[in-house]
């Protein structure tokens, strides 16, 4: 709180009082609530979805919850936490305006920014909660969820592994800006592959090529090591054939990396999916904007718990002839919007050429005037 003394300003910080206590503790209650409502539906819907799953699998029903609802559950909490506490704003504030309670708090001489003073802080906390979890816990949660995914159900799904055209365990990559490889057949198990090629490109030519009939890591020096191999360079003085029956080659590759994993981008920390996404911008990776976007999503998304939680309140706190009815429909409407806008920003990202920054936060700064807007029309 900003005090004037003189010719000077001081800054002094007001102890939460009952109506702030009041205010966030109906705040954290309804959103608990929310949050554990819609999880059960959640849950109810999917297992209908899964039980001949389960069924397939064998599973008792700890091993269900152990083996993959302790990772849907925070999956589906991440994903639904902003809208959890839209609601619960809405719920809960709309039932005190209906009340008169509001009335009553800014006839006592509150003002309505005094009055949001606990709406901010019961948003920053959990803010700061959803940042904190999408970065570290939720992709350790998704690693269980990911596992039951790809073993019981991406296995049968034709659309994920197509018999013809393509082959699920083949690899074609950029090891840096001018060198291609190529691998088939990779077994992760034993590390090795039945085929492999190497191409270096100059000047949009290509001046070295190697292939190779079996590919094998070494984990004793941890390189791969070729078989039966032939290598050619193509230069100014013209076409060069050699052959080699072994061959020790670094790929700046670990065995790790040749994996197809179409949930790795929720499977990483943030701090792992920083190094990844460094790592393969050096290489010259192409493609890494949907990478970028869940990065910067990450701190986007409990940006927008507080401006969701601002908005929620300035619709609320108004006493209207529909009561809760009506905020909670203006809410599902703003909340429709609010998601519709994040999915075209995401698809112009991952499929065009907008920027995967600007595509994380546009929703943020489109709703911020928003927000800004139904505040400044807000009788207080």
């Amino acid at each position: 709180m900003l005090s004037q003394s003189g010719n000077s300003f001081s800054v002094t910080f007001e102890p939460m009082q009952k109506l702030d206590w009041y205010i966030l503790k109906k705040f954290l209650v309804t959103f608990i609530f929310c949050m554990l409502l819609f999880t059960v539906i959640a849950v109810a819907v999917d297992s209908s979805e899964k039980t001949d799953d389960f069924v397939k699998a064998d599973f008792t029903t700890s091993e269900i919850i152990n083996k993959y609802y302790l990772g849907f559950v925070p999956y589906i909490w991440s994903l639904l936490f902003p809208l959890f506490v839209f609601i619960a704003v809405i719920f809960f504030t709309s039932r005190m305006a209906t009340r008169s309670e509001i009335i009553a708090i800014l006839a006592s001489g509150t003002s309505y920014n005094r009055f949001l003073r606990p709406y901010v802080i019961g948003g920053v906390l959990l803010a700061i909660l959803l940042w904190v979890g999408s970065r570290y816990w939720i992709p350790k949660a998704n690693i269980i969820r990911s596992d039951f995914q790809t073993t019981h159900i991406d296995k049968n799904d034709p659309t994920k592994n197509r018999a013809f055209g393509s082959c699920a365990r083949c690899f074609y990559l950029r090891t840096d800006t001018n060198t291609f490889i190529g691998i088939r057949d990779y077994d992760t198990t034993s590390k090795t592959a039945r085929g492999f090629f190497m191409e270096k490109i100059k000047d949009n030519k290509v001046v070295y090529n190697l292939r190779a009939e079996t590919l094998q890591w070494d984990t004793t020096i941890r390189k791969w090591k070729l078989f039966r191999v032939a290598e050619r360079y193509v230069d100014s003085i013209g076409e060069r054939l050699k052959n080699i029956d072994t061959l020790l080659i670094n790929l700046n590759l670990n065995p790790a990396e040749l994996r197809k994993d179409d949930y790795l981008k929720d499977k990483l920390t943030t701090p792992e999916l920083v190094r990844f996404i460094e790592k393969e911008e050096l290489r010259g990776t192409e493609g890494l904007n949907t990478l970028k976007v869940e990065r910067y999503r990450r701190s986007a998304t409990p940006a927008a718990v507080l401006l969701l939680t601002m908005i929620g309140v300035v619709i609320a706190s108004r006493k209207t002839r529909g009561g809760s009815g009506m905020h909670m429909a203006l809410g599902i409407i703003i909340a429709a919007l609010f998601i519709m806008s994040d999915r075209f920003s995401t698809v112009f990202a991952t499929k065009g050429n907008f920027p995967p920054l600007l595509a994380a936060w546009l929703p943020n700064i489109v709703f911020a005037g928003v927000a800004f807007w139904l505040y400044r029309r807000t009788p207080k």
